[in-house]
């Protein structure tokens, strides 16, 4: 070496210390994957260039569809009786009740027009998230005013909504749940288990409505439209995916946001459970597909200008006005290019006078073919919910007896067929030479510290702290700590983790995506929604609507630990033990059916089985570790079970709904695993993690 290349390396630290911004890696890889999804759509969309072309992507959204949602339901008896009449000038109300599926019933209302001749033109109307669902006054307005212009309208509760609340609270009418929103997420991820989903229970619910109105003898079946607000907007999608007997939609601000979209603002436009279409990301479909098929049917599509920066996020109007472009050359191409137009109001999210409006003047020239413009509404007055129920109740579970989608998701009958668990989870297996970047090694008493860093997924990495002992014990095993608020609560000298490596125990505490320092950034946007959206839930949601789930990546980032551990030069020879606390016990253990490198687990008040959420209504789990199907192909127990000879300690277990669970009921879900031991405390002390 020349003396300047001797001086400078005595200037330059060996090891430098390297963090990254780590808030950014779960952010950065879920832009990764829908800037592929994006591409992958719009080469698609760029090849529709004849009507055969477009025909054939019509069809194909209408399957992917039904393979994302689920497959359709048995057409059965809709068993559709009339309960009552209400009088009204100009109008008639008829209170109807229906089974979309067999005990599950469907409340509505339908407005009948006292002038004009039959068949009248019928509009099937769809409720957004109001908790009082069809009793709703802008809602109220929209029916009387269509049955004031001669139409036959439907009205229904969904899901959740109205006279079909199925998590009641204080009075049947009002949810215990934090929103209707919520009476359709809470049920829709017990669904996702075993292979259903709200999206496929809400548009089912929408086709037999129509299937109801349709069939009606005062209807004009080749004049049949939709249209709803805001969620009932995005039903309105939803059923124009599905359904070719409408005539016309007119789509009132609802979720015309995509995930694959330019410029993805993480987590996206996640939302309720019904909205979010899992899997579609790498297949390049996205919600504006829904509308393809309607074409070249007209199509109006009005959203809220403000609706950016208060109810959806900050991507809303770009990835809307954009697809919308997409969506009107394919119209361009049919010859129908005046069947479509996008409407901006400057009102906030709700239907208001001047929306009403244009869904009049919409129906009246497609339905119609009135070319003149309706400048001010009927009079309309909103009747008093209870006017309008269908049950004497108020609750069509309390008066007639039906079914609550939890209980027809619990009842709902599968057969195990086995699959590869990598492929299930979405995880990844690392390279078999990967090695820990030291960032900086440091002394504390009696023990060396290393800050580790581990590249498990591009753009992703894994911070961890190693205690490495002075003594090499290698009868003593590395422990890997995983605990659901991260590596930094216990890292002190004084520290539970310190203190066993004085004990000769290696101890690597890490954080994995989404725990610890790996929380993701905010997005951008308006802080009401950027805050909410937040929430690890719905970065779950993200992470399945594009095709990887959570789970699977928080296996992904163990495995890159354990194997990055196995390569760690002063740790050759020795065993690996996980301790994992809470919900990173679940991704602890499919990581130990992943590598034989795992030689044992402790898991601190982990979930008993995956089975004890769906029996649970009032279930308590991260949404981080439900993985679609999951409950089609296998479940802890069998999981555990079959890492014998491994030994895996269950320490304090808990049921779906966060409770603790007996030794009793432990050992007999577990009766089939010989390598468990069961204890009936979650502890998480010096003696129970090193066993």
């Amino acid at each position: 070496m020349t003396r300047r290349q001797i001086l400078t390396a005595l200037a330059t630290p060996a090891v430098q210390v390297g963090y990254r911004d780590y808030s950014r890696c779960l952010p950065d890889y879920l832009r990764d994957l829908a800037q592929r999804a994006y591409l992958t759509r719009n080469r698609e969309i760029a090849r529709l260039t004849t009507a055969a072309a477009i025909r054939a992507r019509q069809q194909w959204v209408r399957r992917t569809f039904w393979q994302l949602a689920g497959a359709p339901p048995e057409r059965t008896p809709l068993n559709a009786r009339t309960l009552g009449t209400i009088e009204r000038q100009g109008y008639r109300i008829e209170k109807i009740l229906y089974e979309s599926v067999p005990q599950f019933h469907i409340p509505a209302n339908l407005y009948i027009p006292a002038s004009g001749k039959a068949p009248y033109p019928a509009v099937l109307f769809q409720m957004g998230h109001s908790e009082n669902g069809k009793a709703y006054a802008s809602y109220q307005r929209c029916c009387q005013g269509l049955a004031r212009l001669g139409y036959l309208v439907l009205a229904f509760d969904p899901m959740g909504q109205g006279e079909r609340i199925y998590y009641p609270g204080s009075t049947l009418q009002r949810t215990r749940l934090l929103s209707s929103d919520d009476e359709h997420t809470t049920p829709g991820k017990q669904m996702l288990l075993l292979g259903d989903t709200c999206t496929r229970l809400q548009v089912w619910d929408a086709v037999r409505s129509l299937d109801y109105l349709a069939a009606h003898p005062l209807a004009d079946p080749k004049r049949i439209a939709v249209t709803g607000q805001s969620g009932g907007g995005t039903l309105t999608m939803l059923l124009a995916a599905v359904d070719d007997r409408l005539a016309a939609a007119a789509v009132m601000m609802g979720n015309t946001e995509n995930f694959a979209c330019a410029g993805f603002n993480p987590p996206g436009s996640t939302d309720d459970a019904e909205q979010n279409l899992l899997g579609s990301g790498p297949l390049g479909f996205d919600r504006w597909d829904l509308l393809f098929p309607l074409a070249p049917k007209p199509l109006l599509l009005q959203v809220s200008a403000k609706d950016f920066f208060g109810t959806y996020s900050s991507s809303y109007l770009s990835s809307g006005r954009e697809e919308y472009g997409k969506l009107r050359a394919v119209y361009e191409k049919l010859g129908a290019a005046g069947r479509i137009s996008w409407q901006e109001t400057p009102l906030p999210h709700g239907l208001s006078y001047d929306s009403r409006l244009a869904i009049y003047n919409w129906f009246g020239r497609w339905l119609n073919g009135d070319a003149a413009q309706i400048a001010e509404e009927a009079p309309v007055e909103p009747e008093r919910d209870e006017t309008l129920w269908v049950a004497p109740s108020g609750s069509v579970v309390k008066s007639f007896g039906g079914k609550t989608p939890f209980q027809l998701n619990r009842s709902r009958a599968v057969e195990w067929t086995p699959v590869p668990l990598a492929g299930l989870l979405g995880a990844r297996l690392p390279d078999a030479g990967l090695r820990a970047a030291v960032l900086r090694k440091v002394p504390s008493r009696g023990v060396d510290i290393e800050a580790l860093e581990v590249n498990s997924d591009p753009k992703v990495w894994i911070p961890a702290w190693l205690f490495l002992p002075k003594q090499n014990d290698l009868a003593k095993p590395v422990v890997l700590a995983l605990e659901p608020n991260g590596r930094n609560g216990r890292w002190s000298e004084d520290g539970l983790y310190q203190s066993l490596a004085l004990q000769g125990y290696p101890i690597c505490a890490a954080d994995v995506r989404g725990i610890g320092d790996l929380a993701p950034e905010f997005g951008r946007g308006a802080p009401r929604y950027a805050r909410s959206h937040e929430e690890e839930e719905n970065y779950a949601w993200a992470s399945l609507i594009l095709g990887s789930p959570l789970l699977g990546q928080r296996v992904t980032d163990t495995l890159a630990l354990v194997g990055a551990l196995a390569n760690h030069a002063a740790l050759a020879g020795r065993k690996l033990r996980v301790a994992a606390q809470g919900k990173m016990t679940v991704p602890a253990v499919f990581a130990a059916a992943l590598t034989p490198k795992i030689d044992s687990l402790y898991l601190a008040g982990g979930l008993i089985s995956f089975r004890s959420i769906v029996e649970s209504e009032n279930y308590f789990h991260s949404f981080a570790n439900f993985a679609p199907r999951l409950l089609r192909h296998t479940d802890l127990p069998e999981v555990i079970a079959r890492l014998a000879p491994r030994q895996v300690t269950l320490a304090g277990s808990v049921d779906g709904a966060g409770k603790p669970t007996p030794d009793s009921l432990v050992k007999g879900v577990y009766r089939a695993a010989r390598n468990v031991q069961i204890v009936a405390r979650a502890e998480w002390s010096a003696e129970t993690l090193v066993g």
